[in-house]
């Protein structure tokens, strides 16, 4: 957990440093680079912590009775056709598919004039989806929790 501490108080520090030097035409587009360090500190945080979360997860819901009887591990959400990270999930399924699972891309769109948002998590073979049609679905693979990162 140091660690992660240690990660975010860099691109904190980093984010108070570098934004007031830039010119005030560059502030304007301070939102991006906000949200790169966001997406950036997401990835890192979902490499460097999957393990130790997969196995919180595991031991939760074992401890509630609902444990995965199949091999998990838990990935990064992606945003199809940007590089964006929104998160992670964790994914289950036997485990030469799971092996496969790189990512889960996150496909959004709204039903009914907008009254339903829609959220299709799909397990896929790589974490740069830029392009839904270059992508592998993994069948066979399901998602059983949803991680949500505080920046």
């Amino acid at each position: 957990m140091n660690n992660f501490k240690i990660l975010i108080s860099i691109i904190l520090i980093l984010s108070f440093l570098v934004l007031p030097l830039l010119s005030t035409s560059v502030l304007a587009s301070s939102d991006i680079l906000g949200s790169i360090l966001k997406t950036v500190g997401i990835g890192v945080v979902v490499d460097q912590f999957a393990g130790p979360i997969n196995d919180f997860i595991n031991t939760m819901t074992l401890n509630k009775g609902v444990a995965v009887q199949e091999e998990t591990k838990v990935v990064p959400i992606v945003t199809v056709g940007s590089n964006s990270y929104a998160g992670a999930v964790q994914v289950s399924g036997p485990k030469e598919k799971i092996k496969k699972v790189k990512a889960v891309a996150q496909i959004e769109g709204d039903f009914k004039d907008g009254d339903f948002r829609i959220k299709a998590l799909i397990p896929i073979n790589t974490t740069n989806p830029m392009n839904i049609q270059n992508i592998d679905r993994i069948e066979g693979v399901g998602i059983t929790a949803l991680v949500d990162i505080n920046i």
